[in-house]
């Protein structure tokens, strides 16, 4: 095989990159033998001690899952002090395969504050207890709740958006690609933040982080054959389950899609922007030199964050028009 240089991460970012690779090494790679102890980490927190004291209404809910299958409980964050412009529906990472509905949530809430959104947050079923079709059709079927009750919370539901980092951000295209094929929410746009969407793993930029970075392709690999098995790579996977795979992207909702130069997702997220551009369909991609996976997480401070969240930011106010 022949090797690949990878490309070199930002120099802010190394001293946090270098403790998570560190923590990694100690902890083992993500394999389903130590997935326990990777979905106990960071995840005790009430969703009022994530909410503090900024100016947001809170509360859980349990609602309808896809027929035949368990309610979902989806969190509501609506800002207390300002009029509501439109509506987000969160959709968390993790690999399919760990994570709750409160990873990230700091991007929402301030999202929330600042353009007074109605966000949603679902739990939605984790591989590989609930492989494919699970996950996104919890995450559709809290969408199509999402939008049925927009007039309750108080927003137009043609002002709603989908957004999701990671898996995440594969279950969001996933749940937009459903969304025009079954005729369900109009969506005014999808926001895909380093989105999981290609389970071939057959790119460069897969072998350049093969064992390198926050996500390598050992977990990636965890997380492809807990949600389909023996089927990942094979010709018979879903586009709903790796929306990479579509061969319509037309019709859909403007997407806004970001992912760091230096990590393994990079080289299937920049195409799916170019299939999107190819079925005359709207894209804006971003590609942050020496950006990791979740590089606006793991150092929320550094220049090339916050320059990513400013983009990301003037995107959503061009969409909902803020």
């Amino acid at each position: 095989m022949t090797s690949v240089t990878p490309v070199p991460y930002d120099p802010e970012l190394l001293p946090a990159i270098d403790a998570v690779i560190e923590r990694v090494r100690q902890d083992g790679r993500m394999t389903p033998a130590n997935l326990h102890r990777a979905r106990g980490d960071g995840y005790q927190k009430t969703l009022a001690e994530w909410v503090g004291a900024r100016p947001v209404e809170f509360e859980d809910r349990s609602i309808p899952g896809p027929a035949g299958a368990p309610d979902l409980t989806v969190s509501i964050l609506r800002p207390a002090d300002r009029p509501i412009s439109g509506g987000l529906y969160h959709v968390h990472g993790g690999g399919m395969v760990v994570g709750t509905r409160f990873e990230a949530i700091d991007r929402v809430l301030s999202w929330v504050v600042d353009f007074g959104l109605v966000a949603a947050l679902p739990d939605y079923r984790l591989a590989p207890e609930h492989p494919h079709p699970a996950p996104v059709e919890d995450c559709y079927a809290g969408l199509c709740w999402m939008s049925e009750h927009a007039r309750e919370w108080g927003f137009d539901p043609a002002r709603l958006v989908i957004m999701g980092g990671s898996a995440g951000g594969g279950l969001s295209a996933a749940v937009s690609l459903l969304a025009r094929d079954r005729g369900g929410p109009g969506l005014a746009g999808q926001i895909l933040l380093c989105p999981m969407i290609d389970d071939r793993d057959e790119t460069v930029s897969s072998r350049q982080y093969d064992d390198d970075g926050p996500w390598n392709r050992t977990s990636n690999h965890t997380g492809w054959d807990s949600l389909l098995g023996t089927a990942r790579g094979g010709p018979d996977v879903s586009p709903y389950a790796a929306p990479a795979r579509a061969t319509d992207l037309s019709g859909l909702p403007p997407a806004y899609i970001e992912v760091g130069a230096a990590e393994l997702f990079r080289d299937e997220d920049v195409a799916y922007a170019s299939k999107i551009w190819a079925a005359g369909g709207q894209a804006e991609l971003h590609v942050w030199a020496g950006g990791c996976h979740g590089f606006e997480m793991v150092v929320p401070d550094a220049a090339v964050s916050r320059a990513a969240l400013a983009a990301r930011t003037s995107w959503l106010r061009r969409v909902l028009d803020l």
